[in-house]
């Protein structure tokens, strides 16, 4: 719902919303369209193969058709183009890891009471699972894997010899740049976890050979090396707005002087922080999975830029309907100078060490 809710009847079905979702989860639960493949079924043979009742089949499928996945002809049944591969799992295109994140979040938003009251994310308790990150990595891949190339053709790295996916998890992005990029020599830096994933990826690419590996912890580790160019997705909304600026100053001492960093994140735009919808609505995403996770106005990403050193930020347009989110992509130039550099990656080390979160 975009409107602002005035009336009675605005917040029923402002409410009632959550029938399609609900039905559209409950399609891929029983794994409905890897079950009708490439063939027609009627509801009954359907409904025998799949082992359920063909009452409550014959009322989901009817729902899913009239949401286009599904397609109807009298009374038979077949696959969407998108049901027969993304949402197939007999196909090569399918978005599995994904699909499963996306369908237990259910369960997780049905618990939101619980983090408001306390303000931990659920399960908060439970140490991190090395088979979840994994799981978790793949399922950011099949997010980003047509978003991904539709960004990289529309930043100009023409010049740009090395460039740091920061936080890149299963470095999509990074492979992206190297795919449009044939100069550029790239790092994925994350968790051990998430980059063996990466490792997985980048085999089956040519580009991969232009792609390294950096494990590092953000928060407690200096960023090695020297990048003409540092990419920050989908990172920021994690962190707390102190570590952010932790993670800020780190990546301006690992940037060569004048070069850039690139972040994008759900980022809020308006002046009392509450839309674009999404990034307002992503922040409970963030309530209910992290521990001090949020998301930000541009002006404040701006700010704190600002304060770790960095010059010339500005949103980066992209094309309407590539965007990952609404004017979701702010740049930023290391100071182009070349004396002093050693030292300033020295002070902005010391600087940026748990201590100064004050």
């Amino acid at each position: 719902m975009t409107r602002p809710i005035a009336t009675f009847d605005d917040l029923r079905d402002a409410i009632t919303a959550y029938r399609l979702p609900r039905v559209l989860i409950a399609s891929l639960e029983l794994n409905l369209f890897t079950a009708i493949g490439t063939e027609t079924w009627t509801i009954p043979d359907l409904a025998r193969a799949m082992n359920v009742s063909e009452r409550g089949l014959a009322i989901l499928c009817r729902n899913v058709a009239m949401a286009g996945l599904l397609k109807k002809k009298g009374e038979t049944y077949r696959n969407s183009r998108l049901g027969a591969t993304a949402l197939n799992a007999q196909h090569p295109a399918y978005r599995g890891d994904y699909l499963r994140l996306i369908t237990s979040h259910w369960n997780d938003w049905g618990r939101l009471l619980e983090s408001v009251k306390t303000g931990l994310p659920l399960d908060h308790d439970e140490p991190d699972d090395p088979d979840y990150r994994r799981q978790f990595t793949w399922a950011m891949h099949h997010r980003t894997l047509e978003r991904a190339p539709k960004i990289a053709a529309q930043i100009n790295l023409r010049g740009v010899r090395t460039l740091l996916d920061l936080g890149g998890g299963p470095g999509t992005y990074a492979m992206a740049f190297l795919a449009k990029n044939p100069q550029l020599r790239a790092t994925v830096c994350d968790r051990p976890a998430a980059l063996e994933v990466a490792k997985e990826i980048a085999a089956t690419h040519k580009a991969g050979a232009r792609l390294f590996y950096q494990p590092l912890d953000l928060l407690t580790e200096a960023i090695p090396g020297a990048y003409d160019v540092i990419w920050y997705s989908n990172v920021l909304h994690i962190y707390s707005s102190q570590d952010n600026q932790v993670v800020f100053r780190r990546a301006l001492a690992a940037l060569n002087p004048g070069g850039r960093l690139l972040i994008q994140d759900a980022f809020l735009h308006d002046k009392d922080g509450l839309f674009p919808k999404e990034a307002s609505l992503f922040a409970v995403s963030m309530l209910l999975f992290t521990e001090r996770g949020n998301t930000y106005s541009a002006a404040e990403t701006k700010a704190w830029l600002t304060d770790a050193g960095f010059e010339r930020i500005k949103i980066v347009k992209m094309k309407k309907g590539t965007e990952d989110w609404e004017d979701g992509i702010l740049g930023a130039r290391s100071p182009a100078i070349r004396g002093g550099t050693r030292a300033r990656r020295t002070e902005s080390a010391k600087s940026s060490r748990p201590r100064s979160l004050r």
